[in-house]
């Protein structure tokens, strides 16, 4: 099956984009991974099963199912690339297309217009409407003050790329970039303060520095579409090499990761995006996180079933290195925080 995303064209416009093909790292690369990979699993096989399933994956079937693909049409420049981002990785919780439902939901409520929504937001609207929507625990008012927070933030940063970048370019790297962007979002500083956030509104954006349990998926899922240039992602910040970037942890990635070996953590902490972002830098260290889309559309089309079944494991390129295949439990008793059987079309927090 192709590779090629119909009727949808890259941030400049010039034509339907495309998955590149796999890149051969050589024998640094895959000498790298060796020297991680210990005991059986990952398995020494993994680099290149893994480079098997991204060359075959069916892009052109996964991602229209994605909420990226209703910000690439917005994304016609940094700003609005950000503003439409922004919103639309905090709605991402729950099945795939109930996001897309509420993104196209607050994208009309904002007048079909998120850039000229911010802009007027120098204080969070009042309109009945915006403040009625409601997707899954996340309401309008709050997405309101979300769009406060994004006029405040380029009046005193630029955008969210100079935020994010403050924090990066710090002692704590991409983790500081995420502990910005979420004090800048949350509107922590002094001069937010006059202006108070709405109920549940800071906990919309946890801080790998604060909250170690968090992975933090949504922030790092919105920094993956900023920086990478490849399908699917929009590639308009050009300050964030792609080899600093973290996985987006949802439950799919987790559970596919943790039955490839390429974690052993028992919850999606951050903790475990940083042992999953290492295991694949060691595969790919350019662009370590060019996997994320693959293996959490492959958990979200059902194409990963869960558990061992030999009509859809058969044709699955990472079959020889999963321990479900072969017959191994899972590595671990699950804890309360674990959820081992995910319903299919589903992206988690």
């Amino acid at each position: 099956m192709s590779s090629a995303v119909p009727g949808m064209s890259g941030v400049n416009g010039r034509g339907p984009i495309r998955a590149k093909g796999t890149r051969d790292k050589g024998k640094g690369a895959r000498a790298g991974f060796a020297e991680m990979a210990r005991g059986r699993w990952p398995t020494l096989e993994l680099p290149a099963h893994l480079a098997a399933l991204y060359a075959g994956f069916p892009f052109d079937r996964s991602v229209p199912d994605d909420p990226v693909s209703l910000v690439r049409p917005l994304a016609v420049d940094r700003r609005s690339a950000e503003i439409a981002g922004i919103f639309a990785a905090t709605l991402a919780i729950g099945r795939a297309a109930s996001i897309r439902r509420a993104f196209s939901t607050w994208h009309g409520l904002a007048g079909c217009d998120f850039r000229h929504f911010v802009e007027r937001s120098a204080r969070p609207t009042s309109d009945r409407a915006v403040r009625a929507f409601r997707h899954r625990w996340i309401r309008g008012d709050q997405l309101a003050y979300l769009g406060y927070r994004l006029h405040e933030i380029q009046r005193e940063h630029g955008g969210l790329e100079e935020l994010f970048r403050a924090g990066f370019e710090g002692p704590n790297g991409f983790a500081g970039g995420v502990d910005a962007l979420a004090h800048g979002l949350r509107g922590d500083d002094a001069t937010a303060a006059r202006v108070r956030p709405p109920v549940g509104y800071r906990i919309l954006f946890p801080s790998p520095l604060e909250s170690a349990r968090s992975p933090c998926k949504r922030e790092t899922l919105f920094v993956r579409w900023m920086v990478r240039t490849e399908v699917p992602d929009l590639g308009v910040w050009t300050h964030i090499p792609t080899g600093e970037l973290r996985i987006p942890l949802d439950l799919h990635v987790y559970w596919i990761a943790r039955n490839l070996g390429l974690t052993h953590r028992k919850t999606p902490s951050w903790a475990a995006v940083e042992e999953i972002t290492a295991a694949l830098r060691a595969i790919d260290p350019v662009d370590p996180v060019r996997f994320d889309f693959v293996l959490c559309h492959t958990g979200i089309s059902g194409d990963c079933p869960k558990h061992r079944e030999v009509a859809r494991c058969g044709p699955c390129a990472v079959r020889p290195d999963c321990r479900l295949w072969h017959g191994r439990p899972w590595p671990g008793p699950p804890s309360a925080q674990e959820q081992p059987l995910v319903a299919p079309q589903t992206v988690h927090a």
